[in-house]
């Protein structure tokens, strides 16, 4: 055995090994800003790239389809009992192999084909499976949306929130069977109450797709729906800080269906290697000190949105109180794309992504806007000076993005901040 969880990259497959030492150079030495990514844990990674690889565990704990399922069956239920603690739910189930399985079985578990949903609109927030036409859940339940309030120019009052008239009112009118609450792009908070009680009004269930803000409710600086939503559902990555994954915590009531959904209505055999690293992240988010992590992680993007409002970039909303800043680059410049800002960070050495923004006269491809998350870099060691040093070099590589020599000049500027920011700099390649 080697002393580093990465010694397992040294292998006879010297492409791939190859190409894992390039991304542990573009991870270490670039800034990662996207909202849904983070660093996990030494632990997490060893966990993922376990001997639980090689086994077959169809069905849950205590009822497989196959033999010599007893060590894995403890390791699925500490993770389900650690899930449970964390977020003070009645079930969970830690299966979902993303957080669009996850949504898709929570559907199928609590509808009928063609049954009504309401959720975000996808162009002010919403996910892919809050009833994308591109996305299969489209195609087996009639989605309705609500949407965020305008824009306004009024600082104390700056709009873009959800707006919970118009909740109540779609709600009222198309009387789902099912509203979700959640957002991929959304920088406020999401109360669940207000959810709940319109909920309660048209006799609907409340989903709450917490993905991006998982960590968040776990660290406690966001509000946990759990008692208010009768499922939860989430990825384990992002705020999480655990493996690429999704999972479910629900009411005792809805366990049995839940499951179901999963295995054997959606998915096949779990990765059990993957459900080993969800309890390490788990185990990990209920230490105090990722209660700190996470409270950082919402101050950090709080002084990055507003050093890059300083800049000229319009934060969406006017301000963030989770953990990704949502910014519109017209005021910044009326002609950069959030693709073209996308394509120059990424010369530049800072990892984004383009993104829509409420009411976005661009494509879903070319898009207006840009988000930028802090939770990677905070789980780096970064606070507030570094975001606003990063907002300065973001602003330089976007002014003079027709320069190659200065998006160079910044790029070595990013390397000289990220190495003394290196998550892995206890571990060599």
């Amino acid at each position: 055995m080697g002393s580093s969880p990465f010694d397992a990259w040294i292998s006879n497959d010297e492409e791939i090994t190859s190409l894992l030492s390039q991304d542990w150079d573009r991870q270490t030495t670039t800034v990662q800003l996207i909202a849904s990514e983070n660093f996990a844990s030494p632990s997490v990674l060893a966990a993922t790239g376990s001997i639980l690889t090689n086994k077959y565990a169809e069905g849950y704990p205590g009822r497989r389809y196959y033999g010599g399922n007893y060590v894995v069956d403890e390791v699925e239920d500490l993770a389900r009992r650690r899930l449970v603690a964390l977020f003070g739910a009645d079930h969970a189930n830690v299966q979902p192999h993303s957080g669009a399985n996850a949504n898709v079985a929570v559907y199928e578990a609590l509808l009928d084909a063609g049954d009504t949903i309401l959720a975000m609109r996808l162009d002010q927030g919403g996910h892919l499976t809050h009833g994308s036409p591109a996305s299969i859940t489209s195609k087996f339940w009639n989605f309705v949306a609500y949407g965020v309030t305008p824009r306004s120019d009024d600082p104390s009052n700056p709009g873009e929130l959800i707006d919970f008239d118009n909740v109540r009112e779609q709600a009222l009118k198309h009387r789902p069977k099912l509203i979700v609450a959640g957002a991929t792009a959304y920088a406020r908070r999401i109360d669940p109450v207000p959810f709940r009680e319109i909920a309660d009004e048209v006799g609907a269930l409340l989903m709450f797709d917490s993905a991006h803000v998982a960590g968040l409710i776990a660290g406690g600086s966001h509000p946990n729906p759990v008692p208010y939503a009768d499922v939860v559902s989430f990825t384990t990555h992002k705020t999480l800080r655990g493996p690429r994954g999704g999972a479910i915590v629900c009411r005792e009531e809805h366990a049995k269906k839940i499951d179901s959904a999963v295995f054997p209505g959606q998915q096949g055999g779990p990765l059990e290697h993957a459900i080993a690293a969800k309890a390490v992240a788990f185990k990990e988010a209920s230490h105090p000190s990722f209660s700190t992590y996470t409270h950082q992680v919402v101050a950090n993007a709080q002084a990055f949105g507003a050093a890059l409002a300083r800049e000229g970039f319009r934060m969406v909303s006017g301000g963030t109180e989770n953990h990704m800043v949502l910014l519109d680059l017209r005021e910044f410049d009326a002609e950069l794309t959030g693709k073209v800002a996308q394509e120059v960070l990424d010369r530049a050495g800072i990892t984004t992504n383009r993104n829509t923004i409420p009411d976005d006269p661009r494509s879903a491809f070319i898009t207006s806007g840009l988000r930028v998350g802090t939770a990677a870099e905070t789980t780096a060691g970064m606070k507030e000076g570094e975001f606003a040093t990063i907002a300065a070099l973001m602003t330089r590589a976007l002014r003079k993005r027709d320069d190659e020599a200065e998006l160079l000049s910044v790029r070595n500027d990013v390397a000289a901040l990220c190495a003394n920011f290196n998550p892995y700099a206890n571990f060599t390649k």
